[in-house]
């Protein structure tokens, strides 16, 4: 089931939102935000709506709507489906008008909720891709830009074609930035929790920041810094951290089988039950 807010309505199905002559259409002036609504309960919804409203105003778009605004939208929506329901919450603003440069003040906005059940805990496979992450001297890095979305699929497409499910993408150094669509974890050898330092290549993201304060509470500490590849090659465990599966592992690197690993096992544990809480 999809459901979108769109101009001052909700309607069912692929809603219909942009002209021929938009300016997201032909110069791709859109972001967008993931949330995640789970039997009602709504984590960190309020980050995410934050920060649409900073991807927009990073490429020159206006949010017409509040934060207030978005959640009791987000809400109003969540309440159409039922009281089980697990969904993908995505708040869209795009340019309308404007020729080389978007009219900040005509900048539209749509509120989409869709099904997008839990993805069990079993993990993913993935390998190293050829493709690195832009910088912020080369595309607008710090907002959730849909046309960054272009290389992430490059990506992906390179790596299911190899037979595995997601792409490990590095920065322009050649350090690991995130896997092509989550922000990514190991423990090393010597039993320390890692995670890429955030440069600027790649957004650090909210359920990224939420997993390294409830591991925090558990008395794990996360070390931000940079990683080589080959440190994926002795990993003991990598995972993943994103909206949509929030803490996923990596049971496959490239040649490599791993476990579903006990700091997987409690990431995911607690951020479910910081979901229960809030």
């Amino acid at each position: 089931m999809y459901l979108t807010y769109f101009k001052g309505q909700w309607a069912e199905g692929n809603v219909p939102l942009f002209g021929a002559m938009d300016h997201s259409v032909w110069l791709g002036s859109s972001v967008f935000d993931g949330a995640r609504a789970i039997r009602g309960r709504l984590p960190d919804l309020r980050p995410h709506l934050e920060r649409v409203i900073r991807s927009a105003e990073r490429l020159g778009l206006q949010c017409p709507l509040t934060v207030d605004e978005m959640e009791a939208l987000v809400r109003e929506g969540v309440a159409k489906f039922p009281a089980d329901a697990e969904l993908y919450v995505r708040p869209l603003v795009f340019g309308a008008e404007g020729f080389l440069v978007p009219v900040p003040d005509k900048s539209a906005f749509a509120l989409t909720l869709f099904d997008a059940p839990m993805p069990p805990f079993t993990g993913f496979s993935a390998c190293l891709s050829t493709l690195c992450r832009p910088d912020a001297s080369m595309a607008p890095t710090d907002a959730k830009a849909s046309a960054l979305y272009a290389n992430t699929t490059r990506a992906i497409r390179a790596a299911t074609a190899c037979g595995y499910d997601n792409a490990v993408v590095v920065d322009s150094d050649g350090n690991v930035a995130e896997f092509a669509t989550s922000n990514l974890f190991l423990v090393t050898p010597e039993g320390k929790v890692v995670t890429p330092v955030p440069n600027g290549t790649f957004l650090a993201g909210i359920t990224r920041a939420r997993v390294i304060a409830l591991l925090a509470e558990a008395g794990v500490a996360v070390e931000e810094r940079s990683v080589h590849p080959d440190e994926l090659l002795t990993a003991l465990e990598i995972f993943n951290t994103g909206n949509y599966g929030k803490v996923t592992p990596c049971i496959r690197y490239e040649q490599r089988t791993l476990a579903i690993g006990p700091v997987a096992s409690l990431a995911r544990e607690r951020y479910l039950a910081f979901t229960g809480a809030t």
